[in-house]
Order: C-alpha cells, then sequence, then structure tokens
C-alpha cells in the first residue's frame, strides 16, 4: 500500500500593480520594485510575464494556519514597497478596464520565448491566478490522484470567480480570466493517464520534438509540478481576500487526503470523460456559484450550497487530520457573502445607480480592490 503523503501545503498568487493615482496599471513599474522586493523576500517574490505582475510563492508549509501567516506577509511586504512608488497590488485576475495592448512583457529570456511562440494570445495575458501545489511523493499516485480530482476542479474555480470586467466592460461571465487563459495551448483539463510513464512518454514526445523545453509549458487547470513532487492546482482565479485563498487551498488540500484514503480501502472516485466536467468548468466560469453544477450521478444540476456541503462532509476527515476544518468552512462563508466578482459587480453597480459616470464607477471598483487586498492582513 502507498504510504500516506506529506500532504504538505505551498500557495503562489499573482498581482496586478496599479497607479493609485490613475487606477490603471503601472505598465512601466520602477525598475527597482521588484530588487526592494527581493531584499525582504528573497526567492519567494519573482516577476512575471507582463511587467506589470508580480508573483508571491510561500513556503513549504505544513498547515494552513502557517501558510496564511506567510502569505500574508508576502502580500503586506509587496503592498508595502509598491506604496513606496505610488502603487498597489491587487488580487483580481482581470484588471476593470486596462487594455492588454499597453502592457509590455518582463524582458527575459523564458517571457521572451513566451511572447515570440504565442503571439497575439499571449499579449493578452493580463490575467493573474493562484496555484495550489500539495506534496505528494509517490509518483503514480500523484497521477493517479489528477486523474480523479480533475473532476472537483469546477467546484473551486467556482469559489474563486475574480475576473468579471475586461477592457471596461461587464463581461457577464464570473471568470473571465479562464475564458483568456483558453487561448494558449496545452490548457484546460488534465489528460487522463494510466500511469506516471505514460505521462513521461507523452512529455518526451513534446521535448523530442522541440514543441517544449519541459513540462513547465504544459498549463493544465492541475498538473504534476515540474519543479516540485507536488500536484499543482492552477485552475482558480486569484482571491481578493486572503481567507479565501486559504479556504480554497485547504479544500484542495482534503479532497487530495479523500481520494488517498479511498484508494487505501481500495476505491476510487469515478472517472468521468472530459467532456462533462468541462461543462461544469464552463458553468463555474460563467455562473460561479449562483447557477448549480451538473451532478453527473443524478444527471441533474444541483444548487452549488447542496454540492459544497456534500464535499464538506467528505473531506470532514481530512480537515480533521489537518486541524483545518475552520479554514475549510470559511467555504460557507465566501458562498455567503460572495466571491471578489460578485462584490466587485456590487460595487459598479452601485455607484451607476448613484450617478456616477461609467469610468469613475471602474475606478471605485480598483479601490474596493486594493483595500480588500491588503485586508485583514
Amino acid at each position: 500500500m502507498t504510504p500516506e503523503p506529506a500532504f504538505t501545503v505551498g500557495i503562489e498568487e499573482e498581482y496586478h500593480l496599479v497607479d493609485r493615482a490613475t487606477r490603471d496599471l503601472a505598465s512601466d513599474p520602477p525598475a527597482g520594485l521588484l530588487d526592494e522586493c527581493k531584499a525582504e523576500l528573497d526567492q519567494q517574490v519573482s516577476p512575471e510575464f507582463l511587467r506589470t505582475q508580480i508573483e508571491v510563492g510561500t513556503r513549504v508549509c505544513t498547515s494552513l494556519a502557517e501558510a496564511r501567516a506567510d502569505l500574508a506577509r508576502l502580500r503586506a511586504t509587496v503592498a508595502r514597497v509598491a506604496g513606496r512608488h505610488g502603487l498597489a497590488p491587487i488580487a483580481a485576475a482581470t484588471h476593470p478596464f486596462a487594455n492588454w495592448d499597453a502592457q509590455k512583457p518582463t524582458d527575459a529570456q523564458r517571457y521572451n520565448t513566451i511572447a515570440r511562440d504565442l503571439q497575439m494570445v499571449g499579449r493578452r495575458l493580463v490575467i493573474c491566478g493562484m496555484h495550489v501545489h500539495v506534496g505528494v511523493e509517490d509518483e503514480e499516485l500523484r497521477i493517479d490522484l489528477m486523474n480523479q480530482v480533475a473532476y472537483f476542479l469546477p467546484h473551486l474555480l467556482a469559489l474563486s470567480t475574480s475576473s468579471p470586467f475586461w477592457r471596461g466592460e461587464d463581461t457577464g461571465l464570473k471568470s473571465y480570466r479562464v475564458s483568456v487563459f483558453n487561448g494558449l495551448p496545452r490548457t484546460g483539463l488534465p489528460e487522463m493517464f494510466a500511469s506516471w510513464g505514460e505521462y513521461q512518454r507523452h512529455i518526451r514526445m513534446l521535448t523530442t520534438a522541440g514543441v517544449i523545453d519541459d513540462a513547465t509549458k504544459l498549463w493544465w487547470d492541475v498538473r504534476p509540478s515540474a519543479r516540485f513532487p507536488t500536484l499543482e492546482m492552477r485552475i482558480t482565479d486569484i482571491c481578493t481576500r486572503l481567507d479565501d485563498t486559504i479556504s480554497i487551498a485547504a479544500l484542495f488540500r482534503c479532497l487530495l487526503r479523500m481520494l488517498w484514503r479511498l484508494r487505501r480501502d481500495n476505491q476510487r472516485w469515478r472517472l468521468y470523460a472530459r467532456m462533462l466536467v468541462e461543462e461544469n468548468r464552463w458553468r463555474a466560469q460563467r455562473y460561479g456559484t449562483d447557477d448549480g453544477l451538473v451532478d453527473f450521478g443524478k444527471g441533474a444540476i444541483v444548487p452549488y450550497a447542496q454540492l459544497l456541503e456534500e464535499i464538506l462532509v467528505l473531506t470532514a476527515e481530512d480537515a480533521a487530520a489537518f486541524g483545518c476544518t475552520a479554514e475549510v468552512a470559511g467555504a460557507r462563508d465566501i458562498l455567503a457573502r460572495g466571491t471578489s466578482a460578485d462584490r466587485q459587480r456590487a460595487v459598479f453597480n452601485a455607484a451607476l445607480a448613484a450617478g456616477t459616470p461609467r469610468k469613475l464607477a471602474l475606478e471605485q471598483v480598483v479601490d474596493h480592490l486594493i483595500a480588500e487586498t491588503v485586508e485583514g492582513l
């Protein structure tokens, strides 16, 4: 029997940098800003594909409380350093009104290669997400858990949505980021593999052909990390509220342990066709938690609140084992108050109802995001 994995957790977050005066993206931030962040955070901060983005990553953590403390420190430090330059980070998957064609790629070999290969679909990547790494040392188990956990990815996306606006328009979607990211190759739900060896053979085919350099160019919604012995969840928008990030990370971690327990007991979660899970992925992207997802066992759309309660029951033992019952239960709070997408729309619509011009209403959304990004740190 495969021993229980470490189930360590690490969280990466990407932020937009905005100009506090104009509320627009800082397309040309000061060169020293990243250096100042690195002086305080060392390797836990890094540039992203666009110059107006910055990425942070926690240490390898053994508890969600530890991850929260580390991520709070990272957010607070980036906000403080950016503030010295008249800028602020916003934890939102899209900026409410920025134009993607005004943004500049980071001048680094990896990003220059991506920009050359992806052309316009790459230049449109003015989006931010969060990635959750969970330690699963055994390679065969990592593949098996990836196959099974794909079913739950739309449920996690629905809780994270923070990208209702694009270029000053309400898209009608809760996560427009997913639509932008879908334009890239090697994105979306992962393929199903029978073994680690089969996965490796597919990677070798692409690398030998020169299509990709390595497995880091697989941008699936969940993937075996090419850098760490982890399973990396990537489907979610960046959450504006830190506590929402932690709740979703806790849920992902607990779902993996629940699936490992099934395997330990010679059971498994049923594997559904990718086209079915894709339907729920779209519903999460479009409606968030508002209109339910398809329960494939019942063959019916089920309210999200009901599905969430079922997940909390499934993972109760795992949340208790990890000491994160409160963090997992925070998903109910997300459902009660809405996601960042819901709150952004509420701010925008309230401003319009009060007679605020559209551009100023969008700027009020940015002010809301600036404040909420550092709330409770």
